[in-house]
């Protein structure tokens, strides 16, 4: 009788050495890979420490800090592979089973809304408008709005409806800035090809906030020629007269560059939203886009630095062309054309 073959003795797992960043790095080192110093990825881990929090204990366990930090790369470079290949540690397999996670815990409603708010009160409302009026003298803004695209791979379903104008994959974002580049609202839920003035008309901001009086009067929005005027969203002129009309046309470009330039910073902050998003579902992209706004304005809050781009120049956003204007005035309700009228001559008579 043949002897019985050995036992196999199971070889010991072997993990790989995790590189402890928050102590081996200094604040500008960590603001350049991961976008927040050593105070802010603390804060972001304390709004969702429990969440985030391994219950069973087991060896090797990510801690919620390496959880953000993982994340935090992963946003500012757009590239899941950085994250396992930068000394952190964790398998690309991890890596993206932790990001998701993460994800799911950081853009929950509760956690989102601390920090991108619309203003509604009065005192609110007053400081905003203040702050915009110091830009060209354009009285009683409370934000600037616009639509901005994020590239997506090719959703698994509904694949047409993401398609934009120029002919890639994408989510329509729409987003509202105040004047010190702070996000105060943000839509991200809609394919590509859908219109900017659709997302506007179906948003809690035109059906509650403005829909029902929330805001005080007097207050508005300043918008391209792709949204449709109303009492509370200011566009431009698309045939100026000389005079009050023009005078209002310069004072709103001005202005309303405000929109063009925080999405510029938006996405040079976080690289992600630059290149094509190549995660399924697009819902999971929505999510990202979400906490990157949110991460964006704790950044604000927290004085906290774009890292320099290599060419060393501010970037702007590269929209679409322009969406086609509204219908002729003739095919549009008369009451935001007229609105914008009085206006314009009551506030740009005189050359500001």
């Amino acid at each position: 009788m043949a002897a019985p073959a050995p036992l196999r003795q199971r070889r010991p797992r072997r993990f790989r050495e995790r590189k402890d960043v928050l102590h081996d790095l200094d604040d500008g080192e960590l603001i350049k890979r991961y976008r927040l110093d050593r105070a802010g990825i603390i804060f972001v881990t304390d709004l969702v420490r429990g969440p985030l929090t391994n219950p069973t204990g087991r060896n090797q366990a990510l801690t919620p800090e390496m959880k953000i930090i993982v994340l935090l790369r992963y946003l500012a470079t757009g590239k899941m592979q950085l994250c396992s290949m930068d000394d952190l540690g964790p398998s690309q397999q991890t890596v993206s089973r932790v990001i998701t996670e993460t994800l799911m815990a950081l853009s929950s409603n509760a956690i989102l809304t601390q920090f991108i708010t619309f203003p509604i009160t009065p005192h609110e409302t007053q400081r905003k408008i203040v702050d915009f009026q110091q830009i060209a003298g354009f009285p009683g803004v409370i934000g600037a709005i616009d639509g901005t695209h994020v590239r997506i791979s090719a959703p698994n379903e509904f694949e047409g409806e993401y398609v934009n104008r120029k002919g890639y994959h994408s989510i329509n974002v729409q987003v509202i800035f105040d004047a010190k580049y702070k996000i105060t609202d943000i839509v991200a839920k809609w394919p590509g090809s859908v219109h900017d003035a659709r997302i506007l008309n179906e948003s809690s901001l035109n059906r509650v906030v403005f829909g029902r009086g929330m805001v005080p009067d007097g207050c508005h929005l300043l918008g391209d020629s792709g949204y449709p005027s109303k009492k509370w969203l200011l566009t431009p002129y698309l045939r100026p007269q000389p005079g009050p009309q023009s005078n209002y046309n310069r004072a709103h470009k001005i202005t309303r560059s405000v929109v063009e330039r925080g999405i510029g910073q938006l996405k040079r902050r976080f690289h992600v939203l630059h290149g094509e998003i190549r995660v399924q579902p697009p819902s999971k992209v929505c999510q990202i886009i979400k906490v990157c706004a949110m991460l964006h304005n704790i950044c604000k809050d927290r004085n906290i630095y774009i890292p320099a781009a290599e060419d060393d120049e501010e970037e702007v956003d590269d929209p679409l062309p322009l969406q086609p204007p509204q219908p002729p005035a003739a095919q549009r309700p008369r009451e935001g054309l007229l609105y914008r009228d009085e206006f314009a001559d009551l506030h740009f008579r005189n050359d500001n």
